[in-house]
């Protein structure tokens, strides 16, 4: 059997109390129907009913199927068992949100664990066919594939076939989950009103009340719009009558100036017909300029064909004159290797003659050379008599010699002692270099820890900032965040830790001083607006406490270490983590714990365990007194991987300082060993330059005598070495006459050759002359090209310039038309009416264009026009005191007021309208809704008073046109000595409060339109009496004829409770030894039993 996601056993849902004519149909199949169009089953079932409920790998279901009744579906089981399952079940199958359950958000979660698939399949009653929905729920995406009637589709379409039957499992008034029981008492009048008009209410109602509410917005709005409109018309009609005269006044002075505007409005008139005249100028003259320009191109053509021509023949010369070039150079290189080999001919003969000019040199110079070498000779002998003996120099040399060795041996010594300072320096460096790298290393686990608390918590990093530079404002200890302070002596236990203690508690700044904690908070986040938590240390340690058993007793059971063992912290951050998470108590395990975690539930009593992957928790039931233990998957760690040995950094830093120590010490020898090693160096040198000077002194006289020996064997040499300058002058003479012979045969090939090219050169000559005569009439050609184009260009430049005056005094034309039309409010598509015009110009633009008729009496030109202007001008002027801008204002506000008084008309129409609209559908809506407040009322007041209370159900109405405060009241009273109060989350019991949902509920039970209704543990906060009470009544409202179905799913029951042959029970029974699903057969326990009872008699 699979294990369930957070239950340690397998539950097997089990029908065991229905209705003689359903019990056929309540068992529990090993596999699910395939009833793809199945007829209708028998029985009262109302359009939309649950017909059949089928679960697999759905929270702690392998796989279930459910067929509840037609009326009331009584679901029973121990906590934990799985009824809620059911609930989830019908809700997320019917295109649910996850969320409204209140136990997840995603629908994933929902899934078995260990599952990556799960499947819900709802089957609802159809007159026409029912309606089968399947809804497939992928773990791993998170996603859901939708099927009806076994064809795919998708939730959209699931969720018009749901709402299409009036099924809404988000209203609470008919769907009520366990989490959401407490909700309904909260529900606001108004809340309160919507639910029941969409649970209870005719289709129409809700949506008359939407229009109503609109309605009424709309109507508010042109009330107010009136009121305002009514208001500012009647100050302006006052307005206007203050000012009346004064505008009489200005229409008088507006007379002078109508004239004035009309000269103006002509004057630009009349300069746009000056201008157009000027540019029709332009435009003739620029057109003859073209025509011009036309005839130079065509004259160019001619000659541009004769220059041609005379390129191709330019060409051609050019080619044969390359040709000749090529010949000449091609000779004139001949005649050049043979000038070269002349002048080598001419460079040997010179040779053999410096070759001999230089052996008579050499001989010269041999016997100049023997005279020196005796010379020579005859002085030294002379010098090497006068030395003096040297034989007493000797001693000095040896203790010189002795002397110069010792320090050469100090020398070396203090060499080696530096080379052994060198390497030990060196050493001590690397040494160095490792240490630093090491607490660089550290510094940089630290700082991913912080790198992380700055990107997730950005408040509390700033806070550690101000801290690391505040601390002597405090008087005790203070830590960082316990995430920093923490060091897992093991990365991969860091889970533990960080699913164990919440993220708050990871992130809170811990005090030993609750002084210290409050200067820091009003530092922080008063002064500084950061969000911060802190904690206070216990003043008792609480970090050395030993657990309450030893760990020896559970290794047995795979436990390996209790939490607070895993990690290093400062002493106040574990005893605060002991006494608020009891770490000291809490044991880390392994698989092998997780394989017989029912044994360690079981024997060790543990309330809190981890396995290698899962947390474990272990409460007792508090109506059975069950053991339930929940497990959860652990989060991946985020925070504490990083791992920080701080006494090993520590060690490091008191390692380097050493170090530093020693480095120093070196140095220090090092200077002293070069102060010596420069002092034997300098003595060095003294005796080494006293040996060389006695050395000098005893070898002097056997140098003489080598120099004179060696000398002696040169002159031999030099004596022996003797040239025969007669025999050497008759070979060279002899060769230079043979080099002359071949030379002559030269210089006669270099004439025939120099005449070949001369030939070359004047042919060459001829083709550049016939060359220069061509390029002259090319010339000539280009010459008379170039000033034809030069007119050419003149004149394309004039008809440019001309065609530019033309645009521009086009663009002018244009430019003073537009400022004439727009003077007389004319636009540029606005022809001029007939009766405006005098003459009909045509305008560059195409367009016909006039000046008014108005301009017949006024001047034609500019002069006069300015003149009648400046006369008008003088006579306005004599008008003072009036204020245009008061005209304005009388004008527009005339405007104005017609406007307004218009726009009022229309708006009172449409508030009229509004008003029409808002009665009808008030009638529609407020009607049916009274009648059926009051049904409700009745059966709600019925409900209350047979269980000896009141309670009363009204139509809350603040203000009777404001339609979106109307809401439904529920008061009550559960003794007699005290008044109706109204139903709230504060004023009465959770018992009182479940009662009155229930209540209500079932008031609605006969009333609604709904297919089905479902509560789930309404009366877990009921006394004995009221339970009693209310299951009566559900049993008679549910069990009625012609009633929706109705779930109630509730973990115990009263004794002796009455029951009806309509409705249908529900166990669902849940433990280790469970028959499989698959092997149960109720039908086959039915017959067994009647075996029994009917064998029973006769023995």
């Amino acid at each position: 059997m699979a294990a369930p996601r957070r239950k340690t056993s397998t539950p097997v849902p089990l029908a065991s109390k229905r209705a003689a004519p359903r019990e056929a149909s309540s068992e529990v199949p090993s596999k699910r129907r395939s009833a793809a169009h199945a007829p209708p089953p028998p029985g009262p079932f109302v359009e939309g009913a649950i017909v059949r409920i089928a679960m697999e790998n759905f929270l702690t279901y392998d796989i279930c199927e459910v067929c509840p009744g037609p009326h009331l579906n009584m679901i029973i089981g121990a906590n934990g068992t799985g009824k809620s399952s059911i609930v989830c079940a019908i809700c997320l199958g019917l295109a649910g949100k996850p969320a409204f359950m209140g136990r997840a958000d995603k629908v994933g979660f929902f899934v078995k664990r260990g599952c990556s698939k799960g499947m819900i399949e709802i089957e609802l009653f159809r007159t026409s066919g029912n309606l089968i929905i399947t809804r497939e729920i992928d773990v791993a995406k998170n996603q859901s594939f939708w099927f009806i009637n076994k064809k795919s589709t998708t939730q959209k379409v699931v969720e018009e076939q749901v709402a299409a039957l009036n099924i809404q499992v988000s209203n609470l008034c008919q769907f009520l989950p366990q989490d959401k029981v407490g909700e309904f008492a909260k529900l606001s009048k108004i809340e309160l009103l919507e639910a029941t008009e969409k649970s209870i209410g005719p289709p129409e109602m809700h949506r008359y009340h939407c229009e109503l509410k609109n309605f009424r917005e709309k109507e508010k709005q042109l009330e107010t719009s009136c009121k305002e409109k009514t208001e500012y018309l009647e100050k302006m009609v006052q307005r206007n009558e203050r000012y009346k005269q004064d505008v009489e006044r200005f229409y008088e002075r507006k007379r002078h100036l109508d004239l004035i505007e009309m000269l103006e409005a002509k004057r630009p008139w009349v300069e746009y017909e000056n201008v157009r005249q000027e540019y029709e100028e332009v435009k003739l003259a620029r057109d003859r300029v073209k025509d011009e320009v036309r005839k130079l191109k065509e004259e160019q053509i001619p000659m541009t064909r004769r220059i041609e021509d005379i390129e191709t023949q330019h060409h051609n010369l050019e080619a044969r004159i390359k040709a000749k070039a090529t010949d000449i150079k091609e000779t004139s290189q001949k005649c050049k290797q043979k000038q070269d080999i002349i002048e080598k001919k001419d460079k040997h003969i010179e040779e053999l003659q410096q070759a001999l000019t230089v052996k008579q040199n050499e001989e010269h110079d041999r016997q100049r050379r023997i005279s020196n070498t005796r010379k020579m000779i005859e002085d030294l002998q002379n010098e090497l008599k006068t030395t003096e003996n040297c034989v007493n120099l000797q001693p000095q040399i040896d203790a010189i010699t002795n002397d110069l060795r010792r320090v050469q041996d100090e020398k070396e010594l203090c060499e080696g002692e530096i080379i052994d300072k060198h390497k030990e320096r060196e050493t001590l460096e690397k040494e160095k270099k490792s240490v630093n790298d090491q607490i660089v290393q550290f510094d940089n686990l630290m700082n991913q820890k912080e790198d992380k608390l700055r990107q997730r918590y950005r408040d509390t990093y700033d806070a550690v900032l101000w801290l690391r530079n505040n601390r002597d404002k405090f008087k005790r200890g203070v830590y960082e965040p316990i995430m920093l302070t923490i060091n897992m002596k093991d990365n991969k236990n860091a889970k533990y830790i960080e699913n164990h203690i919440p993220s708050n508690d990871l992130r809170a700044f811990v005090f030993e001083s609750q002084e210290d904690m409050e200067v820091f908070l009003k530092e922080v986040r008063d002064n500084k607006k950061l969000r911060v938590n802190t904690v206070i240390a216990p003043k008792s340690s609480y970090a050395d406490r030993a657990p309450s058993r030893s760990l020896n007793e559970l290794k047995q059971y795979g436990f390996f270490s209790y939490l607070r063992e895993l990690f290093d912290a400062p002493a106040p951050v574990m005893s605060y983590l002991c006494s608020q998470y009891h770490i000291h108590e809490v044991p880390v395990g392994t698989e092998r714990t997780r394989e017989r975690i029912e044994r360690v539930i079981q024997e060790t009593r543990l309330k809190q365990m981890y396995t290698a992957e899962e947390k474990y928790v272990v409460k007792t039931s508090f109506y059975s007194n069950k053991v339930i233990s929940s497990n959860t998957s652990l989060r991946v760690a985020q925070f504490l991987t990083v791992t920080v040995d701080l006494e090993q950094r520590r060690h490091l830093e008191e390692h380097l300082k050493e170090v530093n120590r020693k480095l120093q010490a070196v140095e220090s020898g090092l200077i002293a060993l070069r102060e010596t090693n420069k002092h034997l160096e300098h003595k060095d040198n003294e005796l080494r330059q006293k040996k060389k000077e006695l050395l000098e002194r005893k070898t002097k006289k056997r140098q003489l005598e080598q120099k004179i020996s060696s000398k002696l064997g040169s002159l031999k040499l030099m004596e022996q070495d003797t040239c025969n300058l007669e025999e050497e002058e008759r070979k060279a003479n002899s060769r230079i006459k043979e080099i002359n012979v071949q030379k002559a045969k030269l210089v006669t090939e270099l004439t025939n050759l120099i005449k070949t090219c001369t030939s070359l050169h004047i042919q060459k000559v001829d083709l550049i002359l016939q060359n220069t005569t061509v390029i002259s009439e090319k010339n000539k050609l280009e010459s008379d090209y170039k000033a034809a184009s030069s007119q050419l260009r003149s004149t394309e430049q004039h008809f440019i310039e001309l065609d530019e005056s033309r645009q521009r005094l086009l663009q002018k034309c244009k430019e003073l038309m537009k400022r004439a039309r727009q003077v007389c409010n004319l636009t540029a598509e606005q022809n001029i009416p007939q009766e405006y015009q005098t003459q009909v110009p045509t305008i560059p633009n195409g367009h016909n264009s006039s000046p008014p008729m108005a301009f017949q009496d006024l001047p034609n030109t500019l002069d006069e026009i300015d003149a009648l202007l400046t006369e008008e001008r003088s006579r306005a002027s004599c008008f003072t005191g009036l204020n245009p801008t008061v005209v304005d204002e009388y004008t527009k506000r005339e405007e104005e007021i017609v406007q307004l008084t218009e726009e009022l008309k229309i708006k009172k129409v449409e508030l009229d309208k509004y008003r029409e609209n808002i009665s009808q559908v008030k009638e529609r809506w407020l009607n049916p809704l009274k009648e059926l407040v009051g049904k409700i009322n009745e059966k709600f007041s019925s409900f209350f008073s047979s269980m000896q209370c009141a309670g009363e159900v009204d139509l809350h109405i603040e203000n009777e046109e404001d339609y979106d405060k109307y809401g439904i009241q529920i008061r009550v009273k559960f003794r007699s000595s005290t008044q109706l109060h109204e139903l709230t989350p504060h004023h009465q019991s959770g018992g009182e409060r479940s009662v009155s949902t229930m209540l209500y509920l079932m008031a609605l039970q006969e009333l609604n339109r709904c297919p089905f209704r479902v509560v789930d543990e309404i009366n877990q906060g009921m006394d004995p009496i009221n339970e009693r009470r209310v299951f009566e009544m559900v049993v008679n409202t549910a069990c009625k004829e012609n009633t929706s179905q109705y779930f109630f799913i509730t973990p115990k029951l009263l004794q002796n409770l009455p029951y009806s042959e309509k409705m249908t029970v529900l166990f669902v029974y849940n433990g280790p030894h469970m028959l499989e699903p698959n092997k149960w057969n109720l039908k086959a326990f039915q017959r067994r039993r009647r075996r029994i009872t009917f064998t029973q008699p006769s023995q």
